[in-house]
């Protein structure tokens, strides 16, 4: 029976020149079962784990495995009581085979299982048992882990433990730089920081909280809290850290960004866009001068965008030059230049520098201030393709941010050629997504079509329980046309631009949300959770023109703005107020302005007239004048000085009253006005105008 004392008995038969029989004869009396030869030899101190896994290396010609270069999908395909029944740590897998470490190569029981449960080859590679124990609770159970570093800091003699009466300066001044080298605090980082990275985590937050630390992954843009540290452990961990932290109340807060160096730039075919805004924005890199712009909040994947579009016009002809803060992606072909503002390299001064290198195309990182913006600018008309980032909320106010930074409208309107607004949508994962038998909400109905199948987020193991695995884009994008172009140059709101813009095709966020819901690729909830319902004059114009006739009886109506004088033009064959009913909308209304003068809500006014020229010089003194303006404006012009106009104001005052006459209205009425007086009043104007 002595023969079969260790369960890793084959194990003595390998080691001749590292142990002697009698010593092994005598470990067998005194050790007790379940006791490994391995961890006997190591924990005695006869031998080391590197002595022993020279040994079977040399003798049976065996590779040692590196967990340095663990690949964290293995872990998907190997289920953690598989792993731990077998005490083996999965390495890397591929379609075709899956390599793992082990203290056993010849255990025949554990590699048949394992190629039944992975339809895999496997392949074995040598790895101590304390090693495979070890990244087997990074791996599956990380809080074990965890739970493992705080005991042996709590044991520490040289950890001050830390009250929680001290004062901000006194906590800083205990958590020393001696502190925060020690081991376990040293592990605990490395630890947070590698389960992040196998997390498929983007940012990393460690938050002081009443009573610990909390540590914060955001995954697929979501955050989730992974685990608590107490407070004894969690300043020093700060201190270790101490990257760029954010004074809290509690304590400093700390992030950690995530970049992987490894990750290629993906084609614009790639990013998951639909078919008509991959296409359009490869039509916008197809000029050879201007600005194109990435707009979104911190992100939203503005930068990988960006790179998208570098990668589609890159080529051996152009001269492509980048300035950014940080190089997150590293590109073949072209230049890329890191901003060092200690040393004076900031995005304007690089951004010179660049211009005289003679590039086609400029990437600029971020535009940040006006002495870079009109850099861009000047850049941008002097023959170069500039492309940069914003952080606006939709397309149309990227003109908006400009103008605020400082830039001249009229540069604006000839240098842009486009603006992609964009955010990131979770994808629901593909394992456990399931059809969502309940209906939408009513306020989400009308824009699902009858019969469109909808899905929702369940949760399994491979999505972490979310529902959720990986993101794409979703985008607005907005091409300068001739319109646009007018408008801009004329200083007009981002309302009417992106008006413009949609009667030119541009689609909103929501619609390019919405198409990626119908196909089944995420959810309702994910997209109201990104972004906002539109009203309904926010949706395209011929929409919502539809909306308006259906809700008014098949006729549009007017709406009178605040204090301002409202012209009923009277149409060439002098029409009776009755005839008004027989007009159709000849052009279709702007969306409604957010505020209008004096902070007051705006409100929309309808043209009534069958001369087109005429339509469009009262618009066009609607948009830009108050209704005083507009008065004298039409009294002013021989072609409009004989209209009747019957001034609708919520101003009672007699002042008022007599400055509309003496401009020459025909009537006066205050608001709130009843339909039958202002009816009367509109037949009397009429018929004195006969």
């Amino acid at each position: 029976m002595a023969d079969t004392h260790f369960p890793d008995e084959w194990l003595a038969h390998s080691l001749e020149g590292v142990v002697t029989p009698e010593l092994l004869a005598e470990l067998r009396e005194k050790t007790a079962p379940p006791a490994r030869l391995w961890e006997t030899l190591v924990a005695q101190k006869i031998a080391t784990d590197e002595q022993i896994l020279t040994a079977l290396s040399t003798r049976f010609r065996l590779k040692l495995a590196d967990p340095a270069q663990l690949d964290p999908a293995a872990k998907e395909r190997v289920p953690e009581q598989v792993a731990r029944r077998y005490h083996i740590l999965p390495l890397r897998a591929t379609d075709s085979y899956l390599e793992v470490a082990t203290a056993n190569p010849f255990d025949l029981d554990a590699e048949k299982a394992l190629a039944f449960a992975t339809a895999r080859e496997i392949r074995m590679f040598l790895l101590a048992p304390s090693k495979i124990a070890e990244r087997l609770d990074e791996m599956y159970r990380p809080e074990k882990a965890v739970d493992k570093l705080l005991e042996g800091m709590e044991s520490s003699a040289e950890l001050v433990q830390l009250q929680d009466s001290m004062a901000p300066d006194e906590i800083t001044i205990a958590a020393s730089e001696a502190e925060a080298s020690q081991r376990p605090v040293v592990r605990l980082v490395d630890l947070i920081i590698s389960e992040g990275i196998l997390a498929r985590s983007s940012d990393i937050h460690i938050e002081p909280e009443e009573g610990g630390v909390a540590v914060r992954y955001r995954i697929d843009g979501v955050l989730r809290q992974v685990m608590k540290i107490p407070r004894q452990a969690g300043l020093p961990l700060i201190s270790r850290i101490k990257i760029s932290t954010l004074p809290a109340a509690l304590g400093e807060k700390v992030v950690i960004r995530i970049l992987d160096s490894r990750a290629t730039v993906k084609s614009l075919d790639s990013l998951g866009l639909n078919t008509n805004e991959t296409a359009g924005i490869k039509r916008l890199l197809e000029n050879h001068e201007g600005i194109i712009l990435v707009t979104g909040p911190t992100g939203s994947g503005k930068t990988t965008t960006l790179y998208s579009c570098i990668n589609q016009i890159k080529s051996e002809g152009v001269n492509i030059v980048t300035v950014e803060d940080p190089v997150e992606y590293r590109m073949q072909g072209i230049v890329q230049v890191q901003v060092q503002e200690k040393a004076g390299l900031t995005f304007a001064s690089a951004l010179r520098s660049i211009l005289r290198q003679d590039p086609n195309v400029v990437l600029i990182g971020e535009i940040r201030d006006r002495e870079t913006a009109q850099i861009a600018v000047q850049a941008s008309l002097t023959g170069h393709l500039v492309l940069s980032t914003l952080h606006t909320n939709d397309a149309a106010n990227a003109v908006t941010r400009l103008v605020d930074i400082g830039v001249e409208a009229y540069k604006i309107a000839a240098a842009l050629r486009g603006v992609v607004a964009q955010r990131l949508m979770r994808k629901l994962c593909p394992t456990c997504k399931e059809v969502w038998m309940e209906a939408p909400p009513a306020r989400l109905k009308k824009w699902i079509p009858k019969g469109t199948p909808l899905y929702r987020a369940a949760g399994c193991p491979d999505c972490a329980m979310t529902g959720y695995r990986g993101r794409f884009s979703i985008v607005e994008v907005l091409t300068v046309s001739a319109e646009v172009e007018r408008r801009i140059a004329a200083g007009e709101t981002a309302e009417h631009i992106a008006g413009a813009a949609r009667r030119g095709g541009m689609k909103g966020l929501w619609d390019s949300g919405l198409e990626h819901v119908l196909r089944g690729e995420s959810t309702l909830d994910e997209l109201t959770r990104v972004v906002d319902i539109p009203d309904e004059d926010e949706r395209s114009p011929d929409a919502a023109a539809a909306s308006s006739r259906r809700s008014t009886g098949g006729r549009p109506q007017p709406a009178a703005s605040h204090g301002a004088a409202v012209g009923f033009a009277e149409p060439a064959h002098t029409a009776a107020p009755e005839e008004l009913t027989h007009f159709e909308l000849l052009e279709e209304p702007e969306p409604a302005r957010i505020s209008g003068p004096h902070g007051l809500p705006a409100r929309k006014v309808l043209l009534v007239d069958d001369e087109d020229s005429l339509r469009k010089v009262v618009k066009d003194l609607l948009e830009r004048v108050d209704g005083y303006g507009v008065l004298s404006h039409l009294r002013s012009r021989p072609a409009t000085a004989d209209i009747p106009v019957i001034v609708l104001t919520a101003k009672s005052d007699e002042d008022n009253e007599v400055r509309v006459f003496e401009l020459g209205a025909d009537d006066f009425l205050t608001k709130p006005f009843r339909a039958r007086a202002l009816s009367a009043r509109l037949e009397a104007v009429l018929g004195r105008r006969r």
